[in-house]
């Protein structure tokens, strides 16, 4: 059985809710827009800190903290975008910190969109 963390982001018109928890452990993933939905501008380090912030906001909807995340799937769109993100990223995580892998592709679903991140999270209790 899922259930809808509920969130205070922009609501999607796509068929996808911000994050679920399902058999202890929590599934999200978020991108660089804001309360409007507006993919924000300034280049990979606002996106990037867009991302996060987003990302800190689901943990914390769902009762819990950037220390209960597991692992962390980063998407950018260009290889030179990952040391900007990778200082973005140190300033929302403290050891030990998650597993993740940072993959470089051609694109993302809004063609704006510089990065993406999938996160994981134990879920106490759950």
């Amino acid at each position: 059985m899922k259930q809808i963390v509920k969130t205070d982001l922009y609501a999607s018109k796509a068929p996808l809710e911000w994050a679920v928890i399902g058999n202890g452990t929590l599934y999200t993933a978020q991108i660089p827009i804001d309360t409007a939905g507006q993919v924000v501008a300034g280049g990979i380090e606002a996106q990037s800190r867009q991302t996060m912030d987003n990302l800190k906001h689901t943990i914390e909807a769902a009762g819990l903290g950037m220390q209960d995340v597991t692992q962390v799937l980063i998407y950018v769109t260009d290889r030179a975008f990952l040391p900007v993100f990778n200082q973005v990223y140190a300033q929302y995580f403290e050891a030990p910190y998650p597993n993740r892998a940072a993959m470089v592709i051609a694109g993302l679903a809004r063609e704006e969109m510089l990065v993406e991140v999938v996160a994981y999270a134990a879920v106490p209790d759950a």
